[in-house]
Parts: C-alpha cells; structure tokens; sequence
C-alpha cells in the first residue's frame, strides 16, 4: 500500500514538473510582424530610425505593404546605365511600405527614383518645410519628405541623383515639427540603406537624426 502511494505521489510530483516547464494553459503565440531590425532588409534597425518609426506608425511591430526593393535598386541601376535626356523620366518605385502589425488607417511608404540635377526646393515651398544637413537637399513637413544624394557608380555607369521621399500618415497637425524629424530620420536611413546596396560613393548622407539647418 505505502509503495503505491509513493508512486501514486511520484507520478504526480512529475506531471507537476512537466507543467510548468511548460508554463500550463495554451502555448504562447508568437508576436505578429515584423520589428523595426526586420522590416524592409532592415533600414529602421539603429535606435534614432527604430524610435523614428515606433513615433510615426505606433506600436512594436509591423506588416509589410506592397514593399519592392529589388524593383527599386534594379531601376536605379538601369538609370545610372542609360544615356540621359530631357525625354528620359524613371518613374518613382516603392523601396518600402509599412503599417502597424495590429492593423489601423495608418502607413508609411519610402519610395526612390533617380531624378536631374536640382535645386530641389524652391523659395516658395522652403517657407512650409524644415531644412537638414545631409546629401545633396533634405527638407520635410509633417506628412513628406525629401532626401537627394548624388550616387557615384564604377564606369560605365554615370553619376545619378537619388531621390529619397517619404510618406507618413495624414492628419498630423502642422505645428508637430516633432513629426518632421521623425520622418527624415526614416528617409535619410532609407537612403543610406540604398547607397550601400548600389555601392554609391561620396553621398554625403547624415548618419542617425539629421540635423536641422538654421
């Protein structure tokens, strides 16, 4: 009798174990989506782009949308290879598209094109942007902005002008000059992202939070 108890006991003291090794209850599910470090090969994976992207789109994690890079660097190539001429418009490629992983009317999109030479932003339109140092022009309001650098290709590839642009969610007030920041600190680590895929040299771009220009 004392001996089955004891195994009776045992058997118990085991299961007892094995339940919480196995912390009991359903298993835990993964979290969905992806993090800054994974999204988009990554070009939000340093703290300044990482805190820039958790402020513009919210939460943690986030899902993939109708991003294309390879188009992308792919159309750039081809326009550092081909013979350039007022006729000749490479139309703008989607490198990255991004919403929150929990859904919501939220996103992000970072599109690239290859574009002449500049200047890019006239007097009218510097009075509504914020300025900042790095590339050829950088400037952004609360829902766009704007990164060029000049990308030099091994011959027989010409020089281009990238152009970086970004997209943030509407409905962010005009007095958020917060948002700005935020959003350039995303395409200026877009760009850098692209200039090191393609190889570029001397493109000049910031590393981190750009600065604004006085």
């Amino acid at each position: 009798m004392r001996s089955a108890l004891a195994r009776t006991g045992a058997a118990v003291a085991v299961a007892a174990l094995l339940t919480s090794c196995s912390g009991g209850g359903e298993p835990t599910e993964e979290p969905k989506g992806l993090t800054a470090a994974e999204a988009c090969g990554g070009f939000a994976g340093d703290a300044a782009a990482t805190a820039a992207l958790k402020a513009v789109l919210g939460g943690e994690r986030f899902q993939d949308s109708f991003s294309k890079p390879d188009k992308a660097l792919s159309g750039l190539r081809d326009a550092a290879a081909a013979p350039w001429a007022d006729s000749y418009r490479p139309q703008p490629v989607t490198y990255c598209g991004l919403r929150p992983a929990e859904g919501g009317t939220k996103d992000l999109k970072i599109e690239v094109n290859a574009v002449g030479k500049g200047p890019y932003l006239g007097p009218e339109l510097a009075k509504s942007v914020t300025s900042y140092t790095s590339g050829i022009e950088a400037f952004s309001s609360e829902g766009l902005g704007h990164v060029y650098f000049s990308c030099r290709l091994k011959a027989p590839a010409h020089p281009i002008v990238v152009e970086t642009t970004i997209w943030g969610p509407a409905g962010t007030p005009d007095t958020d000059l917060d948002r700005r920041t935020h959003l350039i600190t995303l395409a200026n680590a877009a760009a850098r992202q692209i200039s090191a895929e393609l190889g570029c040299q001397g493109d000049k771009l910031a590393t981190g939070v750009p600065a604004a220009r006085s």
